[in-house]
């Protein structure tokens, strides 16, 4: 039952064939070891080349050897497996949250370098219903409420063909096989939210607010939230104007539009030019669009009937790059590259070697938190300032429309 549960579970994320290769990311937990056990048994009818990743937080003294008996299990099953190290934490802020975010950059950096464009995750039913409990206390939206998504677009994927599965469920099968795994002691560790939620569990079932009911309750917030995106799509190629990397929206059909859609323009704007991975606060967000101010390493201004929000330039005053690669995850340099030179904010010193910034239309915070090429502390080129000299300025493939980004975001 469960290895046909999860088959058909694989196959609905996938629109048409499976891919060449899939990534397994595989912590050594219940959950993860579930699915890299069932995936292996998938694979061979589907002819997909599995590859199995741990990342080692090193948070925990037991935590290499527990990667090396994943890899064990790996080479057992005759999977490629590789250990990624991350010593970041520096004890300051939200553990699990810093965790969380060095955990996807890791994969996907390993992912890219091994052709993977797709990787799986453990995440179970029991995950969703702590999501979502998690979201509601915080006051989210319809996004929040939607929780976790069997796939979330990007490079790479992630894809979770566990989200219909109950957590015991997996373990049961797992004794059933024969098959260890490891319980992470912070899992029982009633100082974070999600252990916490964890432990309400059984008291929230009683009352019929079963992981079942709490899924289904997602399951409804996904379907709205694929009409309002559609909605916001459609307000948006009404309202809103590109401009360099800044986005202008038309004062007037924003405030005639729904509160809802009002909110899930602004957060989209936001993502759209911070490259943020998550919506800001519902609350937060409710405060940002009645005034000028900052969020999210987003400036807003009003601008009479429109009103401009553009990167602000504090959020990306420290960032330097190779003129061949992303910089701020979204704009790419096209010109003479060369080891010497560097990609850096303009900023207000910048501004003042580029005459014709006047001419580009774009404000001054707009153009000071733009990309600009330098040679050490020498501006070679600004070209969203009118600063060419050989040099353009794109923005990457998923950030040129900003309507078509709203569809999945």
């Amino acid at each position: 039952m469960i290895s046909g549960a999860f088959g058909a579970a694989l196959a609905g994320v996938f629109q048409s064939e499976p891919p060449r290769r899939l990534g397994l990311a595989v912590s050594g937990g219940g959950d993860s070891m579930a699915m890299m056990y069932l995936a292996a048994r998938w694979a061979v009818d589907a002819r997909v080349a599995l590859h199995v990743v741990t990342v080692d937080h090193g948070l925990r003294a037991e935590s290499s050897s527990e990667a090396a008996m994943v890899a064990g299990c790996a080479a057992a099953l005759d999977l490629p497996h590789d250990t990624l190290c991350w010593r970041g934490w520096d004890g300051t802020g939200n553990l699990q949250s810093a965790a969380r975010d060095a955990r996807r950059a890791l994969i996907a950096d390993w992912a890219m370098h091994h052709g993977i464009g797709d990787v799986a995750t453990g995440h179970t039913m029991d995950d969703q219903a702590e999501t979502v409990l998690l979201r509601l206390a915080r006051g989210s939206g319809i996004d929040g409420l939607a929780g976790i998504q069997d796939v979330t677009p990007g490079s790479p994927s992630w894809l979770r063909p566990l989200l219909r599965i109950r957590r015991e469920a997996l373990r049961d099968w797992l004794r059933e096989n024969g098959i260890s795994w490891i319980d992470d002691p912070s899992n029982d560790n009633p100082r974070f939210d999600r252990v916490r939620a964890r432990a309400l569990q059984g008291h929230l079932s009683d009352l019929g607010l079963t992981p079942e009911r709490l899924a289904t309750l997602a399951d409804h917030m996904g379907n709205a939230r694929i009409v309002l995106r559609g909605e916001a799509v459609a307000l948006a190629r009404r309202i809103v104007v590109q401009q360099g990397g800044d986005i202008l929206i038309d004062r007037r059909g924003f405030d005639a539009a729904p509160a809802e859609l009002q909110n899930r323009l602004l957060a989209g704007a936001m993502m759209w030019i911070a490259s943020a991975p998550y919506r800001p606060r519902f609350i937060a967000l409710g405060r940002y669009a009645h005034r000028q101010g900052t969020l999210a390493g987003c400036l807003l201004r009003d601008e009479g009937g429109l009103f401009r929000l553009t990167r602000e330039y504090n959020a990306v005053k420290d960032m330097r790059g190779p003129t061949d690669q992303p910089w701020d995850s979204r704009w790419q340099m096209n010109g003479p590259h060369d080891p010497a030179l560097h990609i850096a904010a303009l900023g207000a010193h910048g501004l003042q070697h580029c005459p014709a910034w006047r001419t580009t239309g774009l404000p001054p915070a707009s153009l000071r938190a733009s990309p600009a090429v330098w040679q050490d502390e020498t501006l070679i080129a600004a070209p969203l300032a009118g600063l060419e000299n050989g040099w353009s300025a794109r923005l990457a493939p998923d950030r040129d429309d900003f309507a078509t980004y709203l569809l999945s975001h």
